[in-house]
C-alpha cells in the first residue's frame, strides 16, 4: 500500500510515498500502521523535510511513479485523522473553485503549530495556592504579591486555569514569582467536557418582525436542512437579538454556533453581549491572538469544548464537532474577501458549510451586497426584513449640506494666520448644538493620518513614496515633533518631513487635505479651547493609529459609554456595528470621493459605509440626525441614497450592473502579475491571452495596469476575465490557468488567480 499526501507547495498535484518497514509489515492482510486519511505525515521533499496530509491510500500498481522510485514517509505523527471526511471535502472544493494547489489549501486551513508538526493535546496549565501557605507568608511590602495572591485564593483549593486568571487580570510574570517562592504551584489536568448552555439572562421581547425572522431560522434547524437567510434589518432593529434568540434553540440541542464579525475590534464586545446572555463555553479567534492560543482555539471547535465561536474571517475554515448554525454579521463586509494566497470570501464559504452540514445560515446585515439581492431574487436566499428599530427608537434623518452655499470655518493661529478646517458653518453649529444639549458626535473620515499629501506651493514637488505609485501620508503632532513623519500605508516606508523642498529649497511646504488627526486638532482648537470654547469637550480620535496598543480600543470604547458630551473622531473602525446610545449626530465632512471613483463597486460600498455610519446615531431613545457635506448636492446616486433609503438605491444599481453586463450579472476572475518590470508582466499577460481555448466565448479587459501599477518596488499589470455564467468561466480556468503558470514569460514572475474579485 502507498499513500497519498498534499504538501504545501505550489504544485497542483498530490505525491505518492510509500511505507517504511515498519509500517509494511502484514497482520491479516492488512498493513499494520497505515496513516489514517486526514492525518499528518513527515516526508522528505527535495532536500526539504515537510508536513503534509494523507488525504488517500492506493496500492502499488495505481501508482504512475515506479515503486523503486518512490521515497517512504518518515514518520506518522497522528494516530487518528485531525481532518475529517467533511473538512478534506470543504479542502478539495476550495481548490477546485478558487483553482488554487490543494496542499496550499491545507496549509491556509490547519493553524500555524499544527502545519509545524506540534503535538495536538488538550492539557492546559492551571495554578492552585500550596495546602500550608497563609497570608503570613508575605511581607507588609510585598503589596503586589499579594493581591496577585488573593486572586488566585478566591478561586479556592483547586485553582484556576491560567487563561481565566489572565483574564480576571494576574500577570503571568507574578505567577511565576510566586511559584518561586514555593507559595503556589502549577499543574496540568485535561479539559473536561462542558456543561449544557444555560440561560444567564432572559431574552428581550420581540417585535412582530423579529419573531418572524426568529421563528423561520428556528424552523429551518429543526428540519435539519441547509437554508441560507439574508437578515436585512436597517441598523439598530435588534438584529443582534434574533441571533441571540435563534441561536438558544441550537444551544439547547447540544451543537455549536459560529458567528464571523469582519473586525478583530468587534470580537471582544460581541462575546461580552453572548457571554451575559448565555452561561456557556464561549472560544475567541482572531489573528491578534498566539500561535498556542489559536491551537487551543482550533481544538476546542474540532472536540466540542467550545459552545459558542466567536471569530474573523478564516475561523470559518476551522473544524467543528457538531455545528448547529452560522451567522455572518455585517455580511456586506468587504473583509471577509481574503486578499492574498488563497482568496476565498468567507461569506461564501459560510453558506458552502452549512449546506454540507445540513444547517441554516444567517447573513446579517444592514446594506446588503448586489450580490445577496440577486440570490433573494434567484429563491437561493430568504430574506427576512426588519424595517423597524425596538422601542421608540426612530431611525436617523439624513441632511444634505451644500459646502458650495457655504463657507467654510475659518481658525486662527498662535501666529495669526488664519487657516480652513474642511467644516462648514453650519456644520459646526450643529455639533455645537448637541454637545450642549449633553449628547455625543460622530465625525466620520474614511482618512487616517495628518495630510493625505505634502506639496511644495512653489515648484509644485510632492512626496511621493519611492517604492509605490502612491502619495506618503503626513504624520504629525504639533506637540511632539518626533512623532511627526512621512508614511506610505501600502508598503509602510517611512521617512522624516523636510524642513525644504528637495527639488527648489523653498521653504513653503504644505500638508494638503485632511486625515483624521488634523481633524480632531481643528476640531480641538474649536471645541476644547478656552479662548474659543465655553465648555471644553473632549476629542477622541479613532482610526488604526489611536487602537494599535493592546486594549486600547477597549479603553476608548469604555471612555464613549461613560456617556459624556464628546466628539469621536474616526474612520470606517467606528462604522461596524458598535453600539454607542449617546451619539445623536453623525457627521460625514467628505462625502465625494466614493462616488467619483473608477472603481465600479465604488457607489456601492460607499453607500453601504455610509449609512452604516449613520446607524451610530439615534441608537437609544433619543432621535438622531446625520449631516452630510456635500460639493455635489445633486449627484443622482446621492439623493437616491439619502431621499428613498439603500434598497432602493441598490435596486437601481442592480440595474444598471444588468445592462453593463458587470457582476452579479455576470462571473468574474482577475489575473494579476507581479514582477520587476511593467513591460515583463504586460508580455507575460499578453502570452496568457493567446493561450486561451478558441472558441472560449469571454470578455477579456486586458491585460492593463493594475490601479497601483507600482507597490513595494514591484510593478502589477492584470487582466480581467468575464463570463456570462459560472460554469463557463471555470471550464476555461480548469483547461488554462495551469498551463499559463508553466509559460515560459512566466518564469520569475508572480501569477495570482483571484475568483469573485471585489475589485479591479
Amino acid at each position: 500500500m502507498l499513500v497519498q499526501v498534499a504538501l504545501p507547495v505550489p504544485l497542483y498535484r498530490v505525491f505518492d510515498y510509500s511505507l517504511p518497514a515498519d509500517m509494511s509489515t502484514l497482520a491479516n492482510d492488512k498493513p499494520a500502521c497505515l496513516p489514517p486519511i486526514g492525518s499528518r505525515v513527515e516526508v522528505s521533499f527535495g532536500r526539504q523535510t515537510l508536513i503534509g496530509i494523507v488525504v488517500a491510500h492506493l496500492s502499488e500498481v495505481n501508482s504512475s511513479v515506479p515503486i523503486n522510485k518512490l521515497k517512504p514517509i518518515n514518520k506518522c505523527l497522528d494516530a487518528k485523522p485531525i481532518l475529517d471526511a467533511s473538512l478534506l471535502k470543504l479542502a478539495y472544493w476550495l481548490a477546485r473553485y478558487y483553482h488554487y494547489p490543494l496542499g496550499d489549501v491545507l496549509a491556509v486551513i490547519l493553524p500555524t503549530l499544527v502545519r509545524q508538526g506540534k503535538p495536538l493535546d488538550l492539557l492546559i496549565t492551571h495554578w492552585r495556592i500550596l495546602p500550608h501557605i497563609t497570608d503570613d507568608n508575605f511581607r507588609a511590602n510585598a503589596k503586589k504579591q499579594k493581591q496577585q495572591f488573593d486572586m488566585l485564593k478566591l478561586h479556592g483549593t483547586r485553582g484556576a486555569s491560567e487563561d481565566v486568571l489572565l483574564l480576571e487580570g494576574m500577570e503571568r510574570a507574578f505567577l511565576t514569582t510566586l511559584e518561586d517562592k514555593g507559595l503556589i504551584e502549577r499543574y496540568i489536568e485535561p479539559k473536561q467536557a462542558p456543561h449544557p448552555v444555560k440561560l444567564a439572562k432572559m431574552p428581550l421581547n420581540l417585535n412582530n418582525e423579529q419573531q418572524l425572522a426568529v421563528d423561520t431560522i428556528i424552523a429551518a434547524h429543526k428540519s435539519e436542512r441547509y437554508t441560507g437567510f439574508l437578515l436585512n434589518g436597517i441598523t439598530g432593529s435588534g438584529k443582534t437579538e434574533v441571533y441571540l434568540q435563534a441561536m438558544q434553540a441550537v444551544l439547547e440541542a447540544g451543537k455549536q454556533v459560529l458567528i464571523l464579525v469582519p473586525e478583530i475590534g468587534l470580537t471582544p464586545q460581541t462575546r461580552a453581549r453572548f457571554a451575559s446572555r448565555f452561561a456557556a463555553h464561549i472560544v475567541l479567534l482572531h489573528s491578534g491572538m498566539t500561535n498556542t492560543h489559536r491551537l487551543q482555539g482550533w481544538q476546542d471547535c474540532r472536540t466540542g469544548h467550545a459552545q459558542i465561536i466567536i471569530g474573523t474571517r478564516s475561523t470559518v475554515l476551522y473544524p467543528f464537532a457538531d455545528l448547529g448554525l452560522i451567522i455572518v454579521d455585517e455580511a456586506h463586509d468587504s473583509s471577509y474577501k481574503q486578499q492574498d494566497t488563497l482568496r476565498y470570501h468567507a461569506a461564501d464559504v459560510a453558506l458552502y458549510r452549512g449546506l454540507q452540514a445540513n444547517i441554516p445560515v444567517v447573513l446579517g446585515t444592514a446594506t446588503p451586497t448586489l450580490e445577496h439581492l440577486k440570490l433573494v431574487h434567484e429563491g437561493k436566499l430568504i430574506e427576512c426584513q426588519l424595517l423597524t428599530r425596538p422601542g421608540n427608537a426612530r431611525p436617523a434623518t439624513m441632511q444634505l449640506i451644500d459646502a458650495r452655499l457655504q463657507s467654510t470655518h475659518q481658525q486662527t493661529q498662535d501666529n495669526g494666520a488664519r487657516y480652513d478646517t474642511g467644516l462648514t458653518d453650519a456644520l459646526i453649529g450643529a455639533i455645537r448644538q448637541t454637545l450642549e444639549a449633553g449628547d455625543q458626535v460622530l465625525i466620520f473620515l474614511n482618512r487616517r493620518g495628518y495630510a493625505p499629501v505634502l506639496l511644495c506651493e512653489a515648484c509644485g514637488w510632492q512626496a511621493d513614496c519611492p517604492r509605490c505609485d502612491a502619495h506618503l501620508t503626513v504624520h504629525y503632532n504639533s506637540q511632539l515633533q518626533s512623532h511627526s513623519y512621512l508614511k506610505c500605508h501600502h508598503c509602510d516606508w517611512q521617512a522624516y518631513i523636510p524642513k525644504i523642498c528637495p527639488d527648489c529649497g523653498s521653504q513653503n511646504l504644505d500638508a494638503k487635505g485632511m486625515g483624521t488627526t488634523r481633524l480632531s486638532e481643528n476640531l480641538h482648537a474649536i471645541f476644547s479651547n478656552p479662548q474659543t470654547s465655553k465648555t471644553l469637550y473632549p476629542i477622541i480620535q479613532i482610526d488604526r493609529d489611536t487602537t494599535r496598543r493592546k486594549d486600547s480600543w477597549e479603553n476608548i470604547y469604555q471612555r464613549i459609554n461613560e456617556g459624556k458630551p464628546a466628539i469621536l473622531v474616526g474612520t470606517q473602525m467606528v462604522a461596524k456595528g458598535h453600539h454607542f446610545p449617546n451619539v445623536t449626530l453623525v457627521c460625514l465632512p467628505n462625502a465625494d470621493r466614493g462616488f467619483l471613483s473608477a472603481d465600479f463597486r465604488s457607489p456601492e460600498h460607499t453607500a453601504q459605509l455610509m449609512i452604516q455610519v449613520a446607524g451610530r446615531a439615534g441608537r437609544g431613545d433619543k432621535a438622531g440626525r446625520v449631516l452630510i457635506q456635500t460639493l455635489q448636492p445633486d449627484n443622482p446616486l446621492l439623493l437616491k441614497l439619502v431621499k428613498d433609503g439603500y434598497l432602493s438605491f441598490a435596486q437601481e444599481l442592480l440595474q444598471e450592473r444588468k445592462m453593463m453586463g458587470l457582476p452579479p450579472y455576470s462571473y468574474a476572475a482577475l489575473i494579476r502579475c507581479e514582477g520587476k518590470t511593467l513591460a515583463a508582466t504586460t508580455q507575460a499577460l499578453k502570452e496568457a491571452v493567446a493561450h486561451l481555448p478558441n472558441a472560449h466565448n469571454l470578455a477579456i479587459l486586458g491585460p492593463i495596469d493594475a490601479p497601483m501599477s507600482k507597490k513595494n518596488s514591484r510593478y502589477h499589470s492584470q487582466l480581467l476575465l468575464l463570463a456570462k455564467d459560472r460554469w463557463q468561466l471555470h471550464r476555461v480556468l480548469n483547461q488554462w490557468w495551469q498551463p499559463v503558470l508553466a509559460l515560459p514569460s512566466a518564469k520569475y514572475l508572480k501569477l495570482t488567480l483571484d475568483i469573485d474579485p471585489i475589485g479591479w
